[in-house]
């Protein structure tokens, strides 16, 4: 036990070492130049994937800031996933719950990351758009609509799709902005403007446990929203089921 014990001392010296050099000693007893090349390789690990993972993010930082976002990510966040590729996840969370921002960081960045972060989690996801009992050209009014697993709809306070270097901005317009971000059956990756009228249809779409139909959940639509005329929405909802099902967004219709 008490040779086990230390080797525990010693390993949480090592990483403290590894996650704040400035701070936390090397471990004695290791040489300097054997030590540097685990500093190296563990911050170059961690701040490529970052980079690669968060283009527009980085794009908005200098060199000096950038790399100390990522050295407060590396020594203040305590991941729970020991994959590479789950680091951007691990950096969202890092963003939300334990950073607090300074003058160098932009009001929407958790927002822009978080809209990064799902490009990629939509890439990685195992599912398909194709689900069982789903007929790809089924009634959308009369059928129970389908939608694909693979559709985020977001909502956001900034328009994080139109930010990038030469477009930065310092306070949230007044309205939110809403998205649609899913993957298709030639595994692209696409995202949409919406509003909040179809960010809750989607919901509706989604959470639609007593297989309601499409005409049926367009009229619930309708009258949530205190439609003047409900034939009219039925009308314009059909067209945006249409839309979906044309780019994946719906796998199909159940019976």
């Amino acid at each position: 036990m008490p040779e086990d014990l230390a080797l525990q001392d010693a390993q949480r010296e090592f990483a403290a070492h590894l996650r704040d050099p400035t701070t936390a000693g090397p471990p004695a007893g290791i040489e300097s130049r054997r030590m540097e090349v685990y500093r190296e390789l563990i911050y170059n690990n961690i701040e490529s994937f970052l980079q690669g993972g968060f283009p527009v993010t980085r794009s908005l930082y200098s060199d000096r800031d950038w790399h100390r976002l990522v050295r407060c990510f590396v020594r203040d966040h305590r991941c729970h996933t020991p994959y590479f590729y789950e680091i951007s996840q691990e950096f969202i969370q890092f963003l939300m719950q334990d950073y607090a921002p300074g003058p160098a960081d932009p009001p929407f960045l958790t927002e822009l990351a978080h809209y990064e972060w799902v490009e990629l989690a939509l890439s990685i996801d195992q599912r398909e758009v194709d689900q069982a009992g789903a007929e790809p050209d089924g009634d959308l009014l009369t059928g129970v609509p389908v939608l694909s697993p693979l559709v985020w709809s977001l909502q956001y306070r900034y328009p994080v799709h139109r930010i990038g270097p030469g477009s930065r901005l310092s306070e949230a317009p007044a309205e939110d902005t809403y998205l649609v971000v899913y993957r298709n059956r030639a595994d692209q990756v696409k995202f949409m403007e919406s509003n909040a009228a179809t960010a809750r249809l989607l919901q509706l779409l989604r959470e639609n446990p007593l297989g309601l139909s499409g005409n049926q959940l367009l009229r619930q639509l309708a009258e949530e929203m205190k439609a003047e005329s409900v034939a009219s929405l039925v009308t314009y909802g059909l067209k945006r089921l249409r839309q979906f099902a044309a780019q994946d967004i719906l796998a199909g219709v159940r019976g």
